[in-house]
């Protein structure tokens, strides 16, 4: 397995591919980034509840490696984890084609670029696909295998049961459209929930409280189609009738958000976004999101 980026996803996917026993190779063009990643996959692998023996056999099966010649020479699978630009990824799977071997799989991880645009100048094209690993990768069981209308199904097939072996949680997508199946789904959820505050409906604190005091609570075990089918299809069409014409269907962002960000208001990091955050409430949440992915795990009681 090859990783290219050291990163926050970096890192992550490459813990989860040696802790299911695959040897890897992961390089970054930042220095410090690549050699602080053995202490940050060791920090990750004692939040996941991993014993000192099962951290040092996991880093024993990690190479860092100071380009990206050496790091896919001898790669069945290659993995990006490059940041969120398009022609930075393109630049990188340019040079993977250019050293990795001829019959390996090459995978970009990105949460909303379409696969077909990053893969599209490669000659070997049938052996490319997109998969997103979820923030973080080594503790969120899913990730979204994508399909370009060239990848070949045996391809696809091969990169389904290494996430399987490597106890990830992996969905086929078809066909590969912007944001993939969860980001369509999260940020259609919250359009709405930004489209409420700006409409003066409520405020920021009540969509939270509804959505964790509600339908979110089911969500981990009950899909929305399957609660479609558990109410019946024809409620669901009756709710739909009565309710859909009013939902935001504006295309691009809400004004409102853009002044956020225009204003400074950029969330946790600068102390306002919705909501008005001490560094003490945002370390807090951080903290609760973090105990409650690890009781899942069943790592904490």
């Amino acid at each position: 397995m090859a990783v290219i980026g050291a990163g926050l996803m970096g890192h992550g996917i490459a813990l989860t591919l040696a802790r299911a026993g695959q040897y890897v190779t992961i390089t970054d063009p930042h220095e410090e980034t690549l050699k602080s990643a053995p202490k940050r996959i060791s920090d990750s692998l004692k939040v996941l509840g991993a014993e000192e023996e099962e951290i040092a056999r996991a880093l024993k099966l990690i190479e860092l490696c100071s380009s990206v010649r050496t790091a896919v020479k001898q790669a069945d699978f290659v993995f990006e984890a490059a940041p969120e630009k398009l022609d930075l990824k393109r630049r990188i799977f340019a040079e993977v084609e250019e050293h990795a071997p001829k019959e390996a799989v090459l995978a970009s991880n990105t949460s909303v670029i379409q696969i077909t645009k990053i893969m599209e100048g490669l000659t070997l094209r049938e052996r490319a696909l997109g998969t997103h690993w979820w923030n973080p990768p080594h503790m969120i069981p899913l990730v979204e295998v994508i399909k370009t209308e060239w990848t070949d199904g045996e391809v696809a097939d091969r990169m389904m049961a290494l996430l399987a072996s490597a106890g990830k949680t992996p969905v086929m997508v078809e066909k590969d459209v912007p944001g993939f199946i969860g980001n369509r789904l999260q940020h259609a959820l919250w359009r709405e929930a930004v489209s409420l505050v700006e409409r003066g409906i409520c405020d920021a604190e009540a969509v939270d409280t509804v959505v964790k005091s509600c339908f979110g609570r089911r969500l981990a075990v009950l899909g929305p189609l399957e609660n479609a089918d558990l109410v019946g299809t024809d409620l669901t069409l009756d709710i739909h009738e009565n309710v859909l014409f009013d939902l935001e269907s504006r295309q691009g962002p809400s004004p409102y958000l853009k002044q956020l960000v225009e204003d400074g208001k950029l969330g946790m990091k600068s102390g306002e976004g919705f909501r008005k955050w001490t560094e003490a409430e945002a370390e807090a949440v951080r903290a609760r999101v973090g105990n409650h992915l690890r009781k899942l795990d069943g790592i904490l009681d």
